[in-house]
């Protein structure tokens, strides 16, 4: 079952010609339409199914510095900044509250990679310490377990995936952008080797410039061009509960089990590090790039053959330019949460939390969730093609980076100044024989 979107008016036709073509109204898409549109480039977001339908609508709701990457964290930081003033600048709420999150353990190995990462964090000037027992005591009161230690980011906070992506999708159209609903892109245009449009199920669109940002489905475009995308994708459960006490005003991590508070007071709950990894063959072709994420990863995973193997984004489904492509078989990638998983949460909030006794999930959902081997994003331009660029692979992280990424990737759209330091995220580090190693922080 799909969590609750804020429903957005968009437009029934197509623009005949605009500056950018996006790909993809999720938090990536939506975001670079915004900055974009503000410095006045016109722009067209065609989507499949509907704003935030997908992944941008299915995720924990976590705005967080903590525990990144550190190849993410001038990314991340840049996005709190943007977050802290979303409400003011779209004029909607995003639910956005700046307060805190905290990560609990009983784990030793737990506690030394936070320790390794706050020392790398710090010099980053992120607020971040660690917590002894006692500490992570005091910060999560009511709560039952005795924790080893803790690590604990009071600047990070906390947003609400059903309207944010909403509001700022409709600060864009403020902003002159246009956004199409139910129009699939089923193929790019090029014109003496650039890119010069999209042909869409509404018809043509010509532009200068593509950004691909369709979450899941950005590979399967990319390879009906010959592009090769690495990305990956594991199918997560999630549920909200109904109003209960309130235990926590932030986030908390703890090692079978998260949770944030939410404006209508429930929670947001997911299951760490456990999900299911479909076969299919897209995943069978590229195992060998994915081999030290499956083997740093597998403890949580279960595996299954599904719908996913023959019509999912990576199937070998093949079509031409002028009849329904898959992405219109499939306008809401929606698959169904493992209701053993949405018990065994349930469970765990009440075992851990006396006072959540009796609690009750309002709506589960499932989700998949796409990556790329090291866990960081391509926000890029693919250079053998000039006018195409890439904002997807955001491996379970582009809820809270999404307005940040959607700056860069309009910086380098436009040919601004980034607003960080592209290079991390460059698409060619996927063909170019680079060691993309293993995901780092998450």
């Amino acid at each position: 079952m799909s969590p609750p979107v804020r429903s957005v008016a968009t437009s029934d036709t197509i623009p005949k010609s605009c500056d950018v073509v996006i790909v993809g109204a999720g938090m990536a898409g939506i975001a670079t339409a915004w900055h974009l549109a503000r410095r006045g480039t016109s722009v067209a977001v065609l989507e499949k199914g509907v704003v935030s339908g997908e992944q941008s609508s299915r995720n924990w709701g976590w705005c967080r510095q903590q525990n990144r990457d550190p190849r993410e964290l001038p990314l991340a930081q840049l996005a709190l900044r943007i977050w802290q003033d979303l409400n003011k600048d779209t004029g909607e709420e995003t639910g956005f509250r700046r307060t805190g999150l905290v990560y609990a353990s009983n784990n030793m190995s737990d506690v030394a990679t936070w320790e390794k990462w706050g020392r790398v964090a710090r010099e980053f000037g992120v607020d971040t310490r660690m917590l002894s027992s006692a500490e992570a005591a005091a910060l999560l009161p009511g709560n039952s377990r005795k924790w080893l230690g803790g690590v604990h980011s009071p600047a990070d906070g906390r947003a609400e995936p059903e309207l944010a992506v909403a509001a700022i999708a409709k600060a864009a159209q403020a902003a002159g952008a246009t956004i199409v609903e139910k129009c699939a892109v089923r193929a790019l245009e090029a014109s003496a080797g650039c890119v010069s449009g999209v042909i869409t199920e509404k018809g043509p669109i010509r532009c200068q410039s593509v950004l691909v940002a369709g979450g899941a489905w950005s590979g399967m475009l990319l390879r009906h061009h010959g592009i090769s995308f690495l990305q990956a994708s594991v199918k997560s459960t999630s549920f909200y509960t109904v109003p209960a006490p309130e235990v926590t005003d932030g986030g908390i991590a703890m090692q079978d089990v998260t949770m944030r508070r939410r404006l209508d007071g429930g929670y947001s709950v997911g299951l760490s590090g456990q999900g299911q990894l479909q076969i299919t063959p897209r995943g069978l072709m590229q195992a060998k790039a994915f081999w030290r994420t499956f083997q740093s990863r597998r403890k949580g995973l279960t595996y299954a053959i599904g719908r996913q193997f023959l019509e999912g984004p990576e199937s070998l489904s093949r079509w031409r330019d002028d009849s329904i492509s898959p992405f219109e078989r499939i306008r809401i990638l929606d698959p169904e949460p493992d209701a053993r998983l949405v018990a065994k949460g349930l469970q765990k909030l009440q075992d851990i939390y006396p006072a959540l006794q009796g609690i009750r999930a309002a709506q589960s959902w499932g989700g998949m969730v796409d990556s790329t081997p090291d866990a960081i994003p391509v926000i890029a331009p693919v250079q053998s093609l000039p006018g195409l660029y890439i904002a997807s692979g955001f491996s379970g992280h582009g809820f809270g980076i999404g307005p940040a990424a959607g700056q860069l990737a309009a910086d380098l759209i436009r040919g601004d100044r980034p607003c960080v330091d592209p290079k991390p995220y460059r698409y060619e580090r996927m063909i170019d024989g680079t060691d993309l190693g293993k995901p780092g922080m998450m």
